[in-house]
């Protein structure tokens, strides 16, 4: 499928008619088409030009484990890169530190190869595809779709139904990340002028109503499951299209889209129709057709075979010989780096390279290596608090953790060798927590399962150090990302020969849609249901952690809060802070949750560590302000670029822009 998707980029490059017929954009055209380039005919000559087409508009997704093309992994509060950079772009990290704009936005993702004029290919300026002319394009395939004479009727039946999902993840992105959107249902004809030929952007509701309609209409000639893995992993199924459906939904039913209680409301952006593209008024209905939706896409992928990724089962004999906790802290970092055995995965990026973010991730775990361990994706102190106790409560509310300094150092005992360098200091932070946070931080003194040492009585031990004066390849913050670092990829035991065995980057896990499903029928309910503590705790349980409501009655200073609809508001969003970590899903959670504002006006902090002697055998934490966080109302939606309202009036930019 790579090798094809190369060829299909080549290919694609030379089809300049979808450009004409966008209609988003006001464009002078030429009048004759060189002799060199192909027409839209030719494009669909046979079927082996139509699958060049087709393919070409896949070419179109996003990067997603790219951070200068995912605005979620870099752009919120859940990593902090360092300055000056080495190995991974960081243009993104800048929407974190307050540069977007107007004039070059930042993951510009509303952008066509003609309006961005200095843009390559299918690409914009500053990050982001030109994803109206993409389904631009999704719609020149779906209207020429029938020529080819040599494309049997399955296969073209299977690609209009690819199209169209494609068509519908695409306005999602776009929709999460502009609010309304201009839907692009069909190409303005290219003899339309003026007026006729300036797209409108459409009310919220009216969008996640054509999104749901493009899903519904690709399902039944989806497959069901993939057969050939060779060749079609990655490619949209039924069970992703009804993920996705879910997922569209809640997002509709969150608070971002979902009107308000506020006064005024926190959105309103009326267009020269006198239209208001923002709901006004709160629609407790929407939560219970999420919810409806995501039962739908649960009970679908079980009857599939999609269940919780268990470590036990994916790697037997590596297991066999592990304590539960090693096995414990693998179970969300494999659910999440399984390269192919991994039942979770309801869709992910197969075509995407993650060699860059493991090295990233990758410490340089001895004095001497250099072999590409860049030690850079580094947790500010905010996320390495957010993970719960051993006793499956946040910190702040764990009734043993009263009083406790956590700032202070404490000695790893014999006990504690799976997590901790025995006989080592280290914080008391980061002692008695769960599992989960031991599979996603890697601290000062901590342990590290993988990378060429697999049992339990080898493990690597991580001491935090400068890198020789290699400014550009440090941890920002004291801490690394482990969760993202397949266990397989490796160094020896000197710390070169570096090997990185690629994952595919997750797109939407059952764990996601297990812990959505709770989210909405804890908002369509009065107090939480059964189902909602059911679907909890089974992601909880899979980590080694008690139900809800045995955890905060044993432990917390707030045993009754899973009791209410809004302590168990706060707990799912916590749960899905945890289990998503790094996976780009906090973001737009953030965002559809409307809570931005509270956790990114905050400052980045972490530790600067030092030993005090010259064994380095013991530490001095410093802690250290990194970055004053700002984000304002207006960073909740993208800005349009200028120019784009000043050739469309019809277009109004989003609120505070």
């Amino acid at each position: 499928m790579k090798t094809n998707i190369k060829c299909m980029k080549i290919i694609f490059k030379r089809f300049l008619l979808s450009v004409l017929a966008l209609g988003l954009f006001s464009c002078d055209y030429l009048d004759v088409i060189p002799d060199n380039v192909p027409t839209v005919d030719h494009a669909f000559r046979n079927r082996n030009e139509a699958e060049g087409f087709f393919y070409g508009c896949f070419s179109f997704m996003p990067n997603f484990p790219e951070a200068g093309d995912n605005p979620a992994l870099l752009g919120g509060d859940e990593v902090w890169y360092i300055d000056p950079i080495n190995g991974m772009s960081t243009r993104l990290w800048y929407i974190a530190q307050g540069a977007q704009g107007t004039n070059t936005p930042l993951a510009n993702y509303w952008a066509s190869k003609q309006n961005e004029g200095s843009g390559t290919g299918q690409y914009g300026l500053n990050g982001g595809k030109a994803l109206f002319t993409a389904l631009s394009d999704c719609n020149i395939f779906l209207e020429n779709i029938d020529k080819p004479f040599d494309l049997e009727d399955y296969e073209r039946t299977r690609w209009v139904a690819e199209i169209k999902f494609l068509k519908a993840y695409l306005h999602f992105w776009l929709f999460r990340m502009y609010g309304p959107i201009p839907l692009i249902k069909e190409n303005i004809p290219v003899s339309e002028k003026g007026d006729a030929s300036m797209r409108y952007r459409e009310p919220v509701d009216e969008v996640v109503e054509y999104i749901v309609s493009l899903l519904d209409e690709a399902f039944d000639d989806l497959p069901v499951v993939i057969e050939n893995l060779t060749t079609e992993l990655g490619r949209p199924t039924q069970t992703i299209a009804l993920a996705l459906k879910a997922q569209v939904l809640t997002y509709a039913a969150s608070p971002l889209f979902n009107g308000t209680a506020e006064e005024p409301p926190a959105f309103s952006l009326i267009d020269n129709r006198s239209l208001e593209l923002f709901p006004q008024t709160y629609d407790a209905g929407k939560w219970q057709r999420a919810a409806e939706a995501l039962k739908a896409a649960i009970d679908f992928a079980h009857e599939n075979g999609h269940r919780l990724y268990d470590f036990r089962e994916s790697s037997p004999m590596t297991a066999a010989s592990l304590s539960d906790a090693t096995v414990n802290s693998m179970q969300v970092r494999g659910a999440v780096t399984e390269r192919m055995n991994n039942p979770e995965m309801i869709w992910a990026d197969f075509s995407s390279n993650t060699g860059g973010l493991q090295q990233a991730c990758f410490p340089r775990i001895t004095g001497g290596n250099n072999a590409g361990q860049k030690q850079t994706w580094a947790p500010p102190l905010h996320i390495v608090k957010q993970f719960y106790t051993k006793n499956g409560v946040p910190i702040e509310e764990d009734r043993d953790w009263v009083g406790v300094d956590l700032l202070e150092l404490r000695t790893a005992t014999d006990d504690e060798r799976f997590y901790t360098q025995p006989n080592q200091q280290t914080l008391q932070l980061h002692f008695d927590r769960e599992d989960r946070f031991y599979a996603s931080i890697l601290f000062n003194r901590g342990r590290l399962f993988g990378c060429g040492r697999v049992t339990d009585g080898t493990l690597w031990h991580y001491y935090w150090k400068n890198s020789g004066g290699q400014v550009e390849m440090h941890t920002s913050t004291g801490y690394l990302c482990k969760k993202m670092l397949n266990y397989l990829s490796s160094v020896g035991n000197d710390g070169t020969a570096l090997s990185i065995d690629r994952y595919p980057f997750p797109l939407i896990r059952l764990a996601d849609l297990y812990l959505m499903y709770a989210e909405a029928l804890n908002e369509a309910g009065s107090t939480p249901s059964g189902e909602v503590y059911q679907y909890v705790d089974l992601v909880r349980r899979r980590s080694g952690l008690n139900g809800v409501t045995e955890s905060w009655s044993s432990h917390s200073l707030n045993p009754d809060k899973p009791l209410t609809k809004a302590g168990m508001r706060d707990i799912i969003r916590r749960e899905r802070m945890i289990e998503f970590a790094f996976e780009g899903i906090r973001f737009w959670d953030l965002r559809r949750w409307k809570l931005t504002e509270q956790y990114m006006n905050q400052t980045v902090q972490g530790f600067e560590i030092v030993s005090d002697d010259v064994n380095q055998l013991i530490d001095v934490y410093r802690l250290i302000n990194i970055y004053p966080l700002r984000f304002e109302k207006k960073d909740y939606f993208w800005p349009i670029r200028q120019s784009v309202l000043l050739t469309n009036k019809n277009l109004v930019q989003n609120p505070g822009w």
